[in-house]
């Protein structure tokens, strides 16, 4: 074994070194090797260390930037909201002071209207003194002209109170209506913006029914149901073992916070237009005294949770029934096809349908007999408060008048009296 040797560095030549030297040599070179290595594991933890830091300083800025979103995000829906409600505030406010100068003109022409009366029975007092110093003659007949000037005179005052308090009752109503009407749009805006986030959550809803019955049901064709053709959501036509159609089901999928009865009705309306078999409503709320699902009306209520468990049922008993209406198809006459269609869901669907559609006529009928009966009635009140109205001032005329004055056949105390008789 020749002896080891080692490299000048100065001039490069080989150096053979005996076991004594080169033992210390080689045990210097590992133990520098060794921390070369130390110091290189030492650089990559730390590295490792300040990269866990970085991850952990990124992962924060990231939950600190969602935060700062969802604030930013909250703060312009509240100040959107406050906006509008000022802007309504505004608007009230400006109608309220608009009223309030109104009512205050119409006040100030009354207590001109009232002055004016003022002078004019001051201006009556005067004429009485006057007249008392005339003849004695004369006196009987001054104070009865007096006296019918004065009724006159007061007839006037209050017809003129009448058609101040009229007016004024007129543009408070229609102030009152301008109110009620800005109140109205504020509650549309408020319902417009929660209509769409239960259309938003509605949509949802309908997208995760879509997929859980694609799913379990690959065999079968679930179609959403275009928008504007009717009612319903998606649509699963059953199909056999063999590939055949075995019918089919409607489904509608509801995302609200109360149940409405009116869905069973719609929904049903919807099936006959679907030539659906069966009809199925899964809601997060159900009606009273159902649990987990019920057929109400013909039509299947459920939960999301139990939807498929009752479309494996459903499904089946359409299979079942297409296998026994094959297996019958030989064997059938006219009048058992007849039978069939009488018996069947489309014959009940179509005299149910006439059936409602004659109700709603009749309750629409009901309802405008009741209109009509209180429109005579107010009408026979509003002829029989001008006849009146006309009778007393024909007879204050009349008693000023007196001869003078023609008879009006219609307004005589027996025409009336036999009108009202009549009535």
């Amino acid at each position: 074994m020749s002896d080891p040797q080692i490299v000048c560095p100065k001039c490069s030549t080989p150096i053979k070194l005996t076991d004594t030297l080169a033992a210390p040599l080689i045990a210097k070179t590992r133990r520098q090797f060794e921390q070369q290595l130390a110091q290189k594991d030492a650089d990559i933890a730390k590295r490792e260390v300040s990269l866990r830091k970085s991850q952990k300083a990124l992962a924060k800025a990231r939950e600190a930037i969602d935060d700062e979103v969802a604030k930013r995000l909250q703060i312009e829906r509240v100040s959107i909201t406050e906006s509008e409600q000022k802007k309504a505030r505004v608007a009230l406010a400006a109608e309220r002071k608009q009223r309030d100068r109104l009512l205050a003109e119409l006040q100030g022409n009354l207590d001109a209207n009232n002055a004016k009366l003022a002078e004019a029975q001051k201006a009556h007092a005067d004429v009485l003194r006057k007249s008392r110093e005339l003849d004695d003659a004369k006196r009987a007949l001054d104070l009865s002209v007096q006296k019918k000037v004065q009724e006159s005179l007061a007839a006037v005052r209050d017809q003129a109170k009448a058609e101040a308090e009229d007016s004024l009752r007129a543009k408070l109503s229609e102030r009152e209506a301008q109110i009620a009407g800005m109140q109205r749009q504020i509650e549309e805006l408020s319902r417009k913006a929660e209509q769409k986030s239960q259309q938003l959550q509605g949509e949802a809803s309908e997208l995760e029914l879509q997929s859980l019955l694609r799913n379990r049901f690959p065999q079968d064709m679930i179609e959403p149901v275009p928008k504007g053709e009717f009612g319903g959501d998606i649509l699963q036509r059953v199909q056999g073992p063999g590939g055949q159609l075995c019918g089919t089901i409607l489904w509608e999928s509801k995302r609200t916070k109360a149940w409405s009865d009116v869905w069973i009705t719609k929904l049903r309306d919807d099936q006959r237009t679907a030539k659906a078999e069966i009809a199925l409503i899964v809601s997060t709320v159900l009606p009273k005294g159902v649990e987990t699902f019920d057929l109400i009306d013909s039509i299947w209520v459920t939960r999301l949770r139990f939807a498929i468990p009752l479309a494996i049922a459903l499904r089946q008993s359409l299979i079942d029934l297409a296998s026994s209406k094959r297996a019958a198809d030989g064997q059938r006459t006219k009048m058992e096809m007849v039978y069939q269609y009488l018996t069947g869901p489309r014959f009940r669907h179509r005299i149910e349908a006439i059936v409602e559609k004659f109700t709603d006529m009749q309750v629409d009928l009901d309802r405008e007999r009741k209109t009509m009966m209180r429109m005579w009635a107010k009408r026979e009140e509003q002829l029989k408060g001008v006849l009146d109205s006309s009778a007393g001032l024909y007879g204050d005329l009349q008693g000023i008048a007196g001869r003078a004055m023609s008879e009006i056949e219609g307004l005589s105390p027996l025409m009336i009296e036999s009108k009202s008789s009549d009535q």
